[in-house]
């Protein structure tokens, strides 16, 4: 059981990350996928739906990192605890590739990320305190619906945009590998209910930051 002392570091620390976050740029500790690709010759309407679909996919990462932050807060076990941060931290190369990706193409970041950071992060604390199991189920099924998520964007990115696609491929395995990884560890299956609510938040979350 963490101490009181260590639970206040732990807030100091999460909102440290918080910070970083929001304001700081993102720096991948691995290199960025396809970066060695051509640029494709894309319309510009290719290049302003590539880059908002990217956006999402940022906004995306925003979330996963707040989400993580706050179960690791309130995990019971450090085994879970440090399951949680090795995805926060692989998270945060994508949080990198895909601004960087939103970049090259011409657009912008959504300026709705501290709002979905601050619901993401809510919901983190209290997954945990549910129990790590419930916690580890939180990590599995927000993992499987993200894998869904970048299924779908594959599908609309244009063809000729491959930097973008190498990007979303390996952020789908590296999704599915944390998947993996809670499984492991004995995650729990969430309900219905909470499965469904999840689903309808990631609509939401796509539908407005893709124009805003």
């Amino acid at each position: 059981m963490r101490t009181p002392a260590r639970a206040v570091d732990g807030w100091i620390v999460g909102f440290d990350r918080a910070l970083r976050t929001l304001c700081a740029p993102a720096i991948s500790a691995r290199p960025t996928p396809g970066a060695d690709l051509s640029e494709g010759e894309l319309s510009d309407a290719e290049k302003r739906h590539a880059s908002a679909l990217m956006r999402v996919n940022h906004t995306g990462e925003i979330c996963a990192q707040a989400l993580y932050q706050g179960q690791a807060l309130t995990a019971r076990s450090l085994q879970t605890r440090n399951a949680l941060l090795f995805a926060a931290e692989q998270e945060n190369d994508h949080l990198a590739w895909t601004a960087g990706r939103v970049e090259e193409l011409g657009g912008r970041l959504s300026r709705l990320n501290p709002l979905f950071f601050a619901g993401s992060f809510a919901l983190g604390v209290c997954s945990g305190l549910l129990g790590d199991r419930a916690n580890l189920g939180f990590l599995a099924e927000t993992e499987r619906q993200v894998e869904g998520h970048l299924d779908t964007h594959l599908d609309r990115l244009p063809v000729g945009d491959a930097r973008s696609r190498a990007i979303v491929a390996k952020m789908k395995e590296d999704e599915s590998a944390h998947a993996g990884t809670a499984r492991s560890l004995g995650a729990r299956d969430l309900p219905p209910a909470v499965r469904q609510a999840m689903q309808r938040c990631a609509r939401l979350m796509t539908f407005t930051t893709y124009r805003i």
